[in-house]
């Protein structure tokens, strides 16, 4: 993502350098340590707000500048009647859940919390309560900006060319910061969890001894943030942004779908002794979290693979 948005910037640029460059600063930034990754994201959560904050303001005021309160408030970016289908809907929604797959990272830096038990859960709510309410709000504001999505020149980065309306050529520059910024965020928070995801299998000789091997001097499992940088370098010549999207999700939905039964599984089927069956907590908000992600990841498995 980071790689589109600078090649819309700077397009004479060669595509395959980007990546390459950006995965080289990102692998670096995360092999001084896990206290250099949480600095640098504490940076660009700063940066990010306030473009954010900035957008929202001026599309707001460009808005009521332009229809009044009626223009703020709107139904459109929700249900068209003229253009409705449910089939991209349901699309889109798989491919949208894209946004949401950083809330269950948290959980993979129990052992660099303090007092884990309370402040990951806490952290992995609020990680899902802020990203819907700001990222439905940009989204809905752009849509009333720029309602129809057939006329933007490209569409992986069409929050630009929205940001362009209500700013001008400062705020599309600001929004192109920002949206390396956040690919920059994702991709160093990802690598991380991954790279500690494969640690601790390597450390349980679920996987092979070198996966969980740490340097101690920084308590940074090293060749696995290599091996994962060489494959997102690999990803981002070979795969498309959608494509890689939606492999991505494919994947998130069928570790879902486990997370679900092995709820049933824990609190249903192997209850401890005294404690009651619950059969709304237990059973049915499981099994229908396992049934949404199995239509999800079928639909995904045909687009993907087929």
């Amino acid at each position: 993502m980071a790689s589109l948005v600078i090649q819309r910037l700077l397009p004479k640029v060669p595509y395959f350098v980007l990546p390459a460059v950006l995965l080289v600063v990102i692998t670096c930034l995360n092999l001084r340590g896990i206290r250099s990754t949480a600095r640098t994201n504490q940076i660009l959560l700063v940066s990010m707000s306030t473009i954010i904050v900035v957008f929202i303001v001026l599309a707001i005021q460009y808005l009521f500048a332009m229809h009044g309160w009626r223009g703020l408030f709107s139904i459109r970016p929700f249900y068209d009647p003229r253009t409705f289908r449910f089939r991209p809907v349901a699309a889109g929604t798989s491919l949208a859940a894209l946004t949401y797959l950083g809330f269950d990272g948290v959980s993979l830096l129990a052992e660099e919390v303090h007092n884990p038990r309370r402040n990951v859960l806490l952290a992995s709510v609020l990680v899902c309560l802020f990203t819907g309410v700001f990222s439905g709000l940009q989204i809905y504001l752009a849509q009333l900006v720029w309602p129809d999505f057939h006329t933007f020149p490209k569409l992986e980065t069409a929050f630009m060319d929205a940001a362009s309306v209500v700013g001008g050529a400062a705020l599309f520059k600001g929004f192109a910061g920002m949206l390396v910024l956040t690919s920059l965020g994702c991709a160093l928070t990802g690598q991380v969890c991954a790279a500690r995801l494969l640690f601790s299998m390597g450390r349980d000789k679920v996987l092979p001894e070198i996966f969980g091997r740490v340097d101690e001097k920084r308590s940074s499992p090293t060749y696995n943030l290599l091996i994962i940088g060489v494959l997102a370098y690999a990803g981002a010549l070979l795969m498309s942004f959608e494509e890689a999207a939606e492999l991505i999700n494919f994947g998130a939905f069928l570790a879902f779908m486990g997370v679900n039964l092995a709820t049933l599984r824990q609190y249903y089927f192997l209850r401890r002794a005294g404690q009651r069956r619950r059969l709304w907590s237990d059973v049915l908000l499981p099994g229908m979290g396992f049934l949404f992600c199995l239509v999800r990841s079928s639909m995904l498995f045909r687009r993907v693979f087929y």
